[in-house]
């Protein structure tokens, strides 16, 4: 009996102290539960901004346009262009900074076709003859002109008003400076077929001892640029059409896509025969003033008065109001005001100027 006791005095001893822990402790704890894990929102990938364009140091002063180079010292380059409808397409036109157009004699215009820079400009032409109101409009710019011929009146004017004035017909330019295309002259005829270039124009021009290259100290353009030339308050500008006569009426329809008037002519796209591009302007103006025919001219020419003032429409944005515009004399540039008085900005790009008689008829729509 004692041995049994001696052998089960362990096992009562582990029940004994099992017993009392349990009564120390008291109930058992509950397992705690895990702490909610916080939801965590993802931070959204930034969209990388593209570069902004660097700001050119120099800018155009017939567009406003930014360049990388000073240009604004040297003297632009006036074309003068043919538009008889069988010498198209035009070369260079839609490279010029300002597009000038006029009536010459039957109904049929010419362009003044204006280059700040004719750099990588290609071909020019066809080259065709001034006439004493084109000689003016290239003057108020202090520009060097090129044609090929020109009107009596004409060669008046280059010779009083001191125009640098470059001849194809009548001087030692041809062959150089300028040149007959083979093809042009078989299928459009001689007098249709005169070129010149960017290229050359830039090569020769500084070889030339009467050719000043830049503009005098002091000298400035006075047409002011802003980026959206939209007229405020304007009508409704999306088609202008100009007729100049039973022969030429010249149609602009904006592009809201590009900002620009898309010029057409002869029922078609104005297309530039050197790329294939249509004229594409940012502003369209219309100046009315006095047009005649020279009485006794046989040629039935024109005289168109370019200096003094005028009414006219602008339109830019696809939109118009009325403006005044003024040349006071013909070394003067064209410079225009709203029709209250106030200096008109035009819109940064290119410019179409069409110069026809107050009786025209014009729509704007």
């Amino acid at each position: 009996m004692k041995r049994m006791l001696r052998a089960l005095a362990p096992i009562l001893m582990c029940l004994m102290l099992a017993l009392l822990l349990c009564a120390c402790g008291g109930e058992p704890e509950a397992e705690a539960s895990p702490s909610p894990t916080p939801a965590v929102t993802p931070t959204p990938t930034p969209t990388p901004t593209p570069p902004a364009e660097p700001e050119l140091p120099y800018v155009n002063p017939l567009t406003g346009e930014g360049c990388e180079t000073d240009i604004a010292g040297q003297r632009p380059v006036a074309v003068m262009i043919n538009n008889l409808k069988k010498a198209n397409p035009q070369l260079g036109v839609s490279q010029a900074d300002i597009i000038y157009e006029v009536n010459a004699e039957g109904g049929i215009t010419r362009m003044l076709a204006l280059f700040q820079s004719v750099e990588g400009v290609g071909e020019i032409g066809s080259v065709r003859s001034a006439r004493d109101y084109y000689v003016s409009l290239a003057l108020g710019h202090d520009a060097i002109y090129l044609h090929a011929g020109g009107s009596p009146g004409a060669y008046t004017a280059i010779k009083q008003w001191g125009v640098t004035a470059l001849d194809c017909v009548n001087g030692p330019y041809e062959g150089t400076l300028f040149w007959r295309d083979a093809e042009r002259r078989k299928t459009m005829g001689l007098e249709h077929s005169v070129l010149t270039s960017g290229e050359k124009i830039l090569e020769l021009l500084p070889t030339y001892s009467r050719v000043t290259l830049e503009h005098p100290e002091g000298y400035s353009y006075p047409v002011t640029f802003t980026e959206d030339g939209t007229p405020a308050g304007g009508g409704s500008a999306q088609t202008v059409s100009v007729r100049f006569s039973s022969y030429k009426t010249g149609v602009f329809t904006y592009d809201e896509d590009s900002g620009t008037y898309l010029a057409e002519q002869y029922g078609a796209p104005y297309v530039d025969g050197n790329n294939g591009r249509q004229v594409a302007v940012t502003n369209v103006l219309v100046l009315f003033t006095d047009e005649s025919l020279i009485p006794g001219d046989t040629a039935g020419r024109l005289d168109v008065r370019t200096t003094g003032t005028g009414t006219g429409y602008f339109a830019c944005g696809g939109k118009y109001i009325e403006i005044q515009w003024s040349k006071a004399d013909h070394d003067d540039p064209l410079t225009y005001t709203t029709a209250d008085g106030k200096p008109l900005s035009l819109g940064v790009g290119k410019s179409y100027v069409n110069i026809v008689s107050k009786s025209a008829e014009v729509t704007l729509e």
